[in-house]
């Protein structure tokens, strides 16, 4: 069973260095047993989590998992195996593996699964990003993006040559490096059009044209003619800067950096300007989409009078405007007739980071209220 282990190691990871740490992990004397409601017995090293428990089980009940209960009762994640235990594993179909839970896992086996895992998500939200980039490129180009059908000889062709020029192996991998900014989408379109040019493929008068009136014409509800839309659900492949702090509602731009997907700023952001005088072939047109799939944080910055609960009182005017503070941090000073509060707060877009900052400042012991700019 350990050598079968150590194959299955093997098999997800190619880097000797960490399939050594993974051995180093499992040679480990000292074993719990643990019982499965159904009665079977599961072995695992002695600090072993839930997570490890898991992963022994399946790797498919480690990727979903979403709880655990040792003897009927909900433990954490961090919770330590005892001979004797029985482990109830709790799983969701929509449930999937994060970062933090390499800091919670003992064996070989479940460390190797999450990181396969999670190198494959980074892998699927760059190859999404990136075929979603060239598509806009090629509109541009009035053209549209070749299938990815294997029956089609002529979208084959193009993309066996495309793949040539560009270096890569296949289509995946040259979309996954468009979408980590490895390769500019504007310049690979370019290419694909000569190529289709080349096999009799001709750009589209009417996309051309619609095109052209895109970008000649704004619609009034805020659209970015020719701009990739984003809603947050991309994932590891696009990353909001930490200097602006962007939410739906702000004037945004894109820079496409290298190996790091697509970075967006506010459009007065300024180290998103110094990004795109340096290097403005990296730098696109973005635009939120018209549903976002989940909040942003933002920070904001409150003075508030030395007064008895007055921490109560901030938390309490955030809570009522249905927004949630996800970080708060002050001054070291001790606090004297006022003091400055930073929160981190994640909210739905601009409309209700205004309802937040109104009631922060009806709030008696809050002086002023203001989102933090750069």
């Amino acid at each position: 069973m350990w050598l079968k282990s150590l194959l299955e190691i093997q098999g997800d990871n190619r880097d000797s260095a960490e399939f050594l740490e993974h051995v180093k992990i499992d040679l480990v004397p000292e074993e719990v047993y643990l019982f499965t409601p159904k009665g079977k017995i599961v072995s695992l090293p002695r600090g072993a989590t839930p997570l490890d428990f898991a992963y022994a089980i399946h790797s498919d009940v480690g990727d979903h998992f979403v709880a655990a209960k040792i003897g009927g009762e909900a433990v954490a994640l961090r919770t330590e195996l005892k001979s004797g235990d029985l482990v109830e594993i709790i799983t969701a179909d929509g449930a999937r593996p994060n970062p933090s839970w390499l800091n919670h896992v003992r064996t070989g086996r479940a460390r190797s699964k999450i990181r396969h895992h999670l190198k494959t998500m980074a892998q699927d939200e760059s190859r999404s990003l990136g075929e979603k980039l060239l598509k806009q490129a090629l509109r541009n180009e009035g053209l549209q993006l070749p299938s990815d059908d294997p029956d089609d000889a002529q979208a084959v062709a193009l993309w066996q040559q495309l793949t040539r020029w560009s270096g890569n192996r296949g289509r995946a991998e040259l979309l996954s490096d468009i979408g980590t900014g490895r390769k500019i989408a504007n310049i690979v379109a370019k290419r694909l059009a000569r190529s289709m040019a080349e096999l009799g493929l001709r750009p589209s008068a009417v996309a051309l044209s619609l095109e052209l009136y895109r970008q000649d014409d704004d619609d009034g509800g805020g659209n970015v003619p020719g701009a990739v839309s984003i809603d947050g659900g991309e994932g590891a492949s696009l990353q909001l800067a930490a200097c602006c702090r962007p939410i739906p509602g702000d004037e945004i731009h894109g820079y496409l950096g290298r190996g790091e997907g697509l970075l967006v700023h506010t459009s007065d952001c300024h180290v998103g300007r110094r990004l795109a005088e340096r290097d403005p072939d990296r730098w696109m047109a973005v635009q939120w989409a018209e549903q976002p799939v989940r909040a942003f944080e933002t920070a904001i910055r409150v003075e508030v009078r030395n007064s008895k609960g007055a921490l109560a009182q901030v938390a309490a005017a955030v809570c009522g405007a249905e927004a949630d503070i996800t970080h708060i941090d002050m001054d070291n000073q001790p606090m004297s007739d006022a003091a400055d509060l930073r929160l981190l707060v994640s909210v739905r877009d601009r409309l209700q980071l205004a309802e937040v900052l109104r009631a922060l400042k009806r709030a008696p012991a809050v002086a002023k209220a203001a989102r933090i700019k750069p």
